[in-house]
């Protein structure tokens, strides 16, 4: 049986765009069956709208429709680098070596040579500021071996994000047959990397920058300039990458952070430049202006739950993270209740984050999400010796 103590929420209330996800997670919004297609006009074919933090989807067109993605491709790729760099697989000092194979791609490129050698931490640079494939086919071999087994990695990653109607061919985004994705998916993956790894922001936001090219030649200067113009027109951009092809057109998933709020905006299919950027700022605008967040941060004291067989009769317990909200509709957040219900018992040995209950959110008498309540600490099986001591301080308290 479980325990139910009831609380109106009192949390902080920030202004805020809003983004996506098929399937809600922990500490974030309950999913609702609601229509996402009205909203701003937006000419490009395809296009998706969502909140960073708790993937809440503000606006799609045809977002699930399967497309070339063009170079936006390459946040998988550096998805991918950002994993084996956070596993130690490679560091950001590593010398890349460039293999003919890596050099002879077309396309943008920052022209590497065979032999040439440049840093992991330039070669992230390369691609996410300037868009190199060859840069791309370089690390794909550094990280994996080769690029064709990078790619079964990418297509596993994104399987693993629940891009279901995503297929990759290569790591640069270069027109092939079966190299699809959707609106959506792009910005599964887009929420992916800069929630993992927020540092993709240091990168995707350089404007300008110089790299050295040292090969058998001598030495040459490249400046890097970063393909997405949002970075110095739109005053909250924050990122993230663009793409185009003949097979694609202009596409570009774009990031943006207002009021700590950030939005995720993806135009796929644009016929030109300035129409895809115009309406991924259209979609921005429209999604800050639009969405406001409810944060409740769950740092209250909650009652300890009780311990069966443990060396400890209790173990204090606490919310596993904060609950974030965003709301399009004008409801009154202000009037989000939660309940908490924790577990009556748990069994030792019980260790520290094993579930103990649940803080369930609901505005309007409907829930709207719910958060882990978590065991704050380990308490032991208890040993015969344990037993008897706490036998005898119920017949004998201190």
């Amino acid at each position: 049986m479980k325990r139910f103590l009831t609380a109106l929420l009192c949390g902080a209330l920030l202004l805020q765009p809003v983004l996506i996800k098929a399937a809600p997670e922990a500490g974030t919004e309950a999913g609702a069956e609601e229509s996402h297609t009205t909203g701003p006009e937006v000419s490009s074919p395809s296009a998706f709208l969502a909140e960073a933090s708790t993937g809440k989807v503000i606006y799609e067109k045809n977002a699930d429709e399967k497309r070339p993605p063009a170079s936006v491709t390459k946040i998988m790729t550096l998805l991918l680098i950002f994993d084996a760099l956070s596993e130690g697989k490679i560091s950001l000092a590593d010398q890349v070596t460039v293999s003919e194979y890596a050099a002879s791609m077309g396309g943008s490129q920052v022209f590497l040579e065979p032999g040439e050698v440049q840093t992991v931490d330039t070669m992230i640079k390369c691609i996410a500021v300037a868009s190199a494939n060859d840069a791309c086919v370089a690390m794909a071999e550094h990280v994996w071996g080769s690029e064709e087994e990078f790619v079964r990695h990418m297509n596993e990653r994104a399987a693993g994000l629940g891009m279901e109607s995503t297929s990759f061919v290569n790591c640069n985004g270069l027109d092939a047959d079966g190299h699809l994705t959707t609106a959506r998916d792009i910005a599964a993956m887009s929420r992916e990397i800069i929630l993992t790894y927020p540092q993709i922001r240091d990168y995707a936001s350089i404007w300008m920058e110089d790299i050295t090219h040292t090969t058998a030649k001598g030495s040459s200067t490249f400046t890097l300039a970063n393909t997405n113009k949002l970075i110095r027109q739109y005053a909250y951009a924050t990122g993230l990458k663009t793409g185009s092809t003949d097979d694609a057109g202009f596409c570009v998933s774009a990031t943006a952070k207002k009021n700590n709020m950030e939005m995720i905006a993806v135009v796929m299919g644009a016929e030109t430049s300035k129409e895809r950027f115009k309406d991924a700022v259209t979609l921005l605008d429209y999604g800050f202006g639009r969405a406001v967040k409810y944060v409740d941060e769950g740092i209250q004291a909650l009652e300890p739950v009780d311990v069966e067989g443990g060396r400890e009769r209790q173990v204090p317990v606490r919310q596993k993270e904060p609950f974030q909200y965003v709301d399009t509709d004008g409801a009154d957040l202000a009037a989000i209740e939660k309940k908490y219900e924790t577990e009556e018992k748990l069994k030792a040995p019980v260790k520290t984050g094993d579930f103990a209950g649940s803080v369930v959110y609901s505005l309007d008498g409907t829930e709207i999400g719910k958060v882990d309540i978590v065991a704050a600490k380990d308490v032991p099986k208890a040993s015969y010796l344990n037993c008897l001591e706490q036998t005898l301080e119920l017949f004998f308290p201190a």
